[in-house]
């Protein structure tokens, strides 16, 4: 009987857990702001995930190739702050400091992966035989919440307009 218990319990605790996470990931997607990111992409096909687009962010070589030796020797994952222009394209402002973020910046958080700073996502994944759609890709648009959390809702081309998107 205890074994059950526990086992109830513990299915109880995961379920939750699962839960909030989707619950705070929807919460993103309606809540957070519009972030665009540059991208410098590669059109690679995977056997076994089908079409994708490697992702690769301007901003990544901005920030990191701003940073000194020493910084760069040192990074751990972090957030950098940006500012948005009037498209809302992100611009590199500087490394996460004590001083606080005003209403012009944002917070994006970065993970740094086999000595590469990642951003949310490494890929974007779409409709096999859909590839041409996403060829003029330029930006990465984002969701980004209050603590720099970020999802990829979308690509944009030059003249940010959304692709893949079927007119109806």
């Amino acid at each position: 009987m205890r074994r059950k218990m526990i086992a109830a319990l513990v299915g109880f605790i995961i379920l939750a857990g699962v839960n909030y996470t989707i619950y705070s990931r929807e919460q993103l997607l309606h809540d957070g702001r519009i972030v665009l990111l540059e991208l410098a992409p590669v059109d690679p096909r995977s056997l076994m995930q089908g079409d994708y687009m490697a992702l690769d962010f301007a901003i990544n070589r901005t920030a990191f190739s701003a940073a000194s030796a020493e910084q760069s020797e040192s990074l751990k994952d972090g957030h950098l702050v940006v500012s948005l222009d009037e498209n809302s394209v992100a611009h590199f402002k500087r490394f996460t400091d004590n001083t606080p973020v005003s209403d012009e910046e944002v917070l994006l958080r970065y993970r740094i992966r086999d000595d590469q700073p990642k951003f949310a996502t490494n890929a974007y994944f779409f409709q096999e035989g859909t590839s041409e759609q996403y060829v003029s890709a330029r930006y990465g648009e984002f969701r980004v919440s209050d603590s720099g959390d970020m999802i990829l809702t979308k690509l944009r081309d030059a003249q940010f307009v959304e692709l893949g998107v079927t007119p109806r």
